[in-house]
């Protein structure tokens, strides 16, 4: 599972004559961005991880809409208990 978000973005390289970067290109990048003790963090993500972190994101969502879920039915069963 993971929470945050994957961005396709176009970087410059660091080589200095770069046929792709001086024409304005630049290379594909995927990006993860996630939030860490309150604060945006990105970081790369290599193209072979790209699978695999798009299914931990799914599940991440699947879980958290879950629990909204369940939160709502707890709170309808105890209305239910009251009356």
């Amino acid at each position: 599972m993971a929470k945050g978000s994957l961005a396709k973005v176009r970087k410059p390289c660091i080589r200095p004559n770069c046929p792709a970067c001086r024409s304005g290109h630049k290379h594909p990048a995927l990006l993860f961005s996630f939030t860490r003790q309150g604060k945006r963090v990105c970081r790369y993500v290599p193209a072979q991880l790209e699978g695999l972190l798009r299914e931990a994101l799914d599940n991440g969502r699947q879980v958290e809409r879950r629990l909204a879920q369940l939160g709502e039915e707890l709170l309808e069963r105890y209305r239910q208990q009251r009356s």
